[in-house]
């Protein structure tokens, strides 16, 4: 997974296009419709257009819940070292 991590960010948040081409809608109501009937996480700025950070995209189109990585969702397992 630490490869998600590794990857370069064009951005800290996703174009517009790339917005409309992930929920299908071009409108803004239509994708803060779509993203909150999916979980996602997002902002809006001054304008109401829905803003949405790329690592979180990344980790929601890859199928890893965003929430495990901040729940302690995976820990090593010491209990075998000496």
């Amino acid at each position: 997974m630490g490869a998600i991590f590794d990857m370069q960010l064009a951005s800290e948040t996703l174009a517009t296009d790339e917005l409309t081409q992930i929920t299908g809608c071009s409108r803004k109501g239509d994708q803060i419709a779509w993203l909150n009937l999916n979980g996602w996480t997002y902002f809006k700025n001054k304008a109401g257009e829905p803003i949405v950070g790329r690592m979180f995209a990344r980790l929601k189109l890859s199928g890893i819940s965003p929430t495990s990585l901040t729940t302690g969702g995976w820990a090593p397992d010491f209990s075998s070292v000496k």
